[in-house]
């Protein structure tokens, strides 16, 4: 019998196969007290099992370094030191030790109860990505617990190909000798994605996961279709049941029904024509009927993105979320030379097109150190974050500031600020500013000339643009947290994400006026949320003045098509309408 399971649709496309199911991931474990003289043996237990996983990752990174992007994406690379080093984490062996010795548990009871108390720390946290990285602690903690009793990689273990009868579907397409296969698995690893990625599937399904997971991250940057987050798929769907993954909708289809399945082949047959149109795209200028030309620019989280950035036509980078590299250190800073190197080779990736780097964005929910986390913050959104969170850190600050100046002696680097919004604020960066110049005047190192802008994602800076626009360079609007600030959204909370509107009068008049002041004052401007991605908005936003553009580069094609069609002069007053309109969206409908 056909039915559906909903989930979350974070990597485009459909994919159409026969399901093969993951074995659960979790690892049997014996509870037991262990005598006095054999805490050490237990220690060196659970040493080797860790030594395992961290010789097996590195045998993996070797494997990548002899692929090409295609067969295993930077993302990847990114995510398996992440696990390395979570498994260097000094609370986790410390806590795992103190279990052993003082309570006198044995190897892996010590290990998952080490594993519970970091996992309720993750819970707490507000940001969605640290929260998922609490998969990733599990992970590698099941691997160890894998390794010290011998087991296989769950997905290592999975044999896909059996004997079975052709069906009516196989008939259906064409294809009884090779049928697809999608992967369900209540998680998958980055250790166990590149197996995935090196197999024969055409698409995956998790259990859990959200649009910032890593299985989300990974699917993205591979272009595989995916829906995560998708609760019990693992226990309704049976081994060798017909599966559809939609990736657009976010939705899995199992056991279609004939009229079903053709109807999906078809729509995965355009979509396959629809991403060979684009790509005829790449070359061509973006430069709307009309004549204007429109900027756009990636999106991008690590220096090797840089090459994603190019193959996908990016004009340069318009954000450099330069806090992914403080993330996951356990309190263990970069320096500055780390940071200088890091920037340096996301500079020189771009071949000589303009880097813009965020300095960090990091705050009360998502802290360097647990030591310096304050639970007294209820609402971390609205607490020590960004650039309030680099003001109280002189140190921190001025180091990154310092590394991003060097950089910027090796190509166009343009430094931007997040959320800002007080005069005190904006004197003091600059000031911050001025001084790491100083100190590397002293230190008689090179440096270079940046432009200067302020992200635009608090209201209060977006109806304070004069005193902006006389101490900046340029703007960058971040719709994602303006949407939320304006609203008073939680994106992070489920009950009230339906009311998470880029369309809500109120943001479409703080986007546009912010866009106006800009163009009357011959200062640049981009948009660097989800907005800019958002092929539904493209039009609206161009007809709004908008000439600049960031977003993550898998969507830069597809904004350029839209570009392509659109004529502004006559989208512009359509777009003063939506703007003003009781409902933009049903406005939007009339142009």
């Amino acid at each position: 019998m056909t039915f559906s399971i909903h989930g979350l649709a974070v990597s485009r496309g459909v994919a159409i196969g026969r399901a093969v199911l993951v074995a659960s991931s979790r690892v049997d474990v014996a509870h037991y007290f262990i005598a006095a003289d054999q805490t050490e043996t237990e220690i060196d237990r659970v040493r080797a099992g860790r030594d395992a996983v961290v010789n097996e990752i590195h045998r993996l990174q070797k494997s990548i370094t002899l692929m090409g992007p295609k067969e295993a994406p930077h993302e990847l690379t990114a995510l398996l030191d992440v696990h390395l080093m979570l498994l260097q984490d000094v609370e986790l062996i410390g806590g795992v030790k103190h279990w052993i010795t003082e309570r006198l548990y044995n190897a892996e009871w010590a290990l998952t109860t080490q594993l519970e108390i970091i996992a309720r720390q993750f819970d707490e946290m507000e940001d969605a990505y640290l929260r998922e990285r609490k998969a990733d602690l599990e992970q590698i903690v099941e691997r160890i617990l894998r390794a010290m009793k011998g087991a296989a990689s769950p997905i290592m273990a999975t044999n896909p190909r059996g004997p079975r009868k052709p069906s009516q579907q196989d008939l259906l397409l064409d294809d009884t000798v090779d049928v697809p296969l999608v992967l369900i698995a209540h998680d998958l690893s980055p250790a166990d994605m590149l197996q995935f990625k090196q197999s024969v599937f055409a698409g995956f399904i998790t259990d859990v996961g959200g649009k910032t997971s890593h299985t989300a991250i990974v699917a993205r940057s591979m272009d595989i279709p995916a829906v995560v987050g998708a609760r019990t798929s693992s226990q309704l769907v049976r081994q060798d049941d017909w599966v559809i993954i939609d990736g657009d909708a976010g939705v899995v289809i199992v056991d279609p029904s004939p009229i079903i399945l053709a109807e999906y082949g078809f729509k995965q047959r355009q979509g396959e024509l629809e991403r060979g149109r684009l790509q005829r795209l790449l070359h061509t200028p973006a430069v709307t009927m009309d004549g204007q030309k429109i900027q756009l620019l990636a999106n991008i989280e690590m220096p090797e993105d840089a090459l994603g950035a190019l193959k996908a036509g990016a004009q340069g980078v318009g954000l450099f979320r330069s806090e992914f590299l403080f993330m996951g250190r356990q309190g263990r800073l970069p320096d500055e030379e780390e940071q200088y190197q890091a920037y340096k080779r996301a500079v020189e990736g771009m071949n000589g097109l303009p880097v813009t780097i965020r300095t960090v964005d990091v705050g009360a929910d998502k802290p360097l150190d647990d030591s310096v986390r304050d639970n007294a913050h209820l609402n971390p959104a609205l607490g020590l974050r960004a650039i309030r969170w680099s003001l109280a850190d002189p140190a921190m600050f001025l180091t990154q500031l310092r590394a991003i100046l060097r950089a910027a002696a090796h190509g166009p680097v343009h430094l931007l600020v997040p959320m800002l919004a007080h005069a005190r604020e904006i004197r003091q960066t600059l000031a911050h500013i001025d001084h790491a110049r100083a100190h590397l005047d002293n230190r008689g190192v090179a440096y270079g000339n940046v432009k200067l802008g302020a992200m635009i994602e608090i209201p209060a800076a977006a109806l304070s643009l004069q005193l902006f626009l006389k101490y900046f360079d340029f703007l960058s609007i971040g719709t994602n947290d303006l949407i939320q600030y304006t609203l008073a959204i939680d994106r992070a909370d489920e009950s009230v994400a339906h009311l998470y509107d880029p369309l809500h009068p109120a943001v479409l008049k703080l986007v546009a006026d912010t866009i106006a002041e800009c163009r009357a004052q011959g200062k640049e401007v981009a948009v660097c949320g989800e907005m800019a991605g958002d092929v539904t908005l493209t039009r609206l936003l161009l007809g709004l003045g908008l000439r600049s553009f960031s977003m993550h580069p898998a969507q830069i094609l597809a904004v350029k098509q839209e570009i392509l069609r659109a004529d502004t002069s006559t989208l512009e007053a359509w777009a003063r309408r939506v703007c003003t309109a009781e409902d933009p969206a049903l406005a939007m409908a009339l142009p």
